[in-house]
C-alpha cells in the first residue's frame, strides 16, 4: 500500500530550509544562497521514498517584512505551512529560542499540527551543544520528534525520513514518482539565474533583482535555446550587474549556463539582459507580473 504525507519546512532566513530539501530530493529544485530571503515562494519538492512519497513545502524564510513582495513571502508561510499533515521546524544549534523562532512555535501551537524540532548545521558546533539547545527547545513546545542533523554533509537525513514517515497516510501518491518539483522548467532556470545574482553580487543589490526567461526554444538537436531577462530597481544597479566591460554579466550568465544545463541534461545557449523597473518590490503590477501575486 503507498503513502503519502505532506511536509512544511519553515524556519528563520538562512537557516538551511532550502539546503535540506536539496538534500532529500536529490535534486536541486531551490536555490540556495548565504544572503537571507533567497526563496520567494513557495517551492515543492518530491521524494519518492519506496512506497512512501513526501510532498515537500519550503517556504521563505521567516522575517519582519519591509516591502510588498516581503508581505507577499509572510503570506505564503500563513497559507501554506499549515496546510500540512506535518510541520518540519528548521534552527540553528544556538541555544537561544529567537524571535522569529518563538513566533513560529506559536502559530504550530496554534495549529495543532505535529512538528519535528530539526536542528540543522551541527557539523558546525560541538556535540554537547546540541543536548543545551534540545533542552531549551523541549521548554518552549512538546516536539513529536528532534532530529539534529547536518542538510550540507546529509547527516542524519535518513534518520529524518524515518520520522518524517510517522506522518504519512496511506493512499495513493500525489505525484508521478519520478517528478521531483511541480516547477516549471522556465521558472527553475529563472531562479538559477537569480541565485548567481545573490552569490556575485554584494549587499542590498541582489534583492532588487528578478529575473524572467523571456523565450525558451528547443532545437531540433536537443539543445535549448533561453533569453533571460534581469531586473533591477536603480539605473546604477544595472551598470554594476553588467560590469565593467559587460564582465560581472558574464560571469553570471556562465555560472547560470552551466548549472541549468546540469538541470536540463543539455547544452544551453543562454542570452541576458538587464533592464530597471524602478521600486518593483512594491508595485502590485510588477509583483503580479512576475507570479508573486494572483493575477
Amino acid at each position: 500500500m503507498t503513502r503519502s504525507a505532506v511536509i512544511s519546512v519553515c524556519g528563520r532566513a538562512n537557516v538551511g530550509k532550502s539546503t535540506l530539501t536539496n538534500r532529500l530530493v536529490g535534486e536541486k529544485v531551490s536555490i540556495v544562497s548565504d544572503k537571507p530571503q533567497t526563496t520567494r515562494t513557495r517551492i515543492t519538492g518530491v521524494v519518492t521514498h519506496g512506497e512512501t512519497q513526501f510532498v515537500l513545502l519550503d517556504t521563505p524564510g521567516f522575517h519582519k517584512p519591509r516591502t510588498k513582495l516581503g508581505n507577499y513571502m509572510m503570506e505564503i508561510i500563513s497559507n501554506t505551512v499549515f496546510d500540512a499533515d506535518c510541520i518540519l521546524l528548521l534552527v540553528e544549534p544556538v541555544a537561544l529560542v529567537g524571535p522569529q523562532e518563538s513566533e513560529l512555535i506559536s502559530r504550530i501551537k496554534a495549529s495543532g499540527l505535529p512538528c519535528i524540532l530539526v536542528i540543522n548545521k551541527i557539523d558546525t558546533v560541538d556535540k554537547s551543544r546540541i543536548l543545551e539547545v534540545i533542552g531549551i527547545y523541549s521548554n518552549e513546545h512538546e516536539f513529536d520528534a528532534v532530529v539534529p542533523i547536518s542538510a550540507e554533509r546529509r547527516d542524519g537525513l535518513d534518520i529524518l525520513l524515518g520520522e518524517m514517515e510517522k506522518f504519512a497516510s496511506e493512499g495513493p501518491h500525489y505525484y508521478p514518482d519520478d517528478m521531483i518539483t511541480d516547477q516549471p522548467e522556465r521558472q527553475i532556470c529563472a531562479e538559477i539565474v537569480r541565485e548567481k545574482l545573490l552569490q556575485c553580487l554584494d549587499k542590498e543589490i541582489p534583492h532588487g533583482t528578478a529575473v524572467e526567461i523571456s523565450s525558451f526554444a528547443e532545437q531540433p538537436n536537443g539543445n535549448v535555446d533561453l533569453e533571460a531577462v534581469i531586473y533591477c530597481e536603480k539605473a546604477s544597479h544595472k551598470g554594476i550587474i553588467i560590469g565593467k566591460n559587460g564582465v560581472m554579466l558574464k560571469k553570471i550568465g556562465s555560472l547560470s549556463r552551466e548549472d541549468i544545463e546540469e538541470f536540463l541534461g543539455c547544452k544551453v545557449m543562454l542570452r541576458t539582459w538587464v533592464k530597471v523597473k524602478e521600486n518593483w518590490r512594491n508595485s502590485d503590477l510588477m509583483l503580479s507580473n512576475f507570479g508573486f501575486k494572483d493575477s
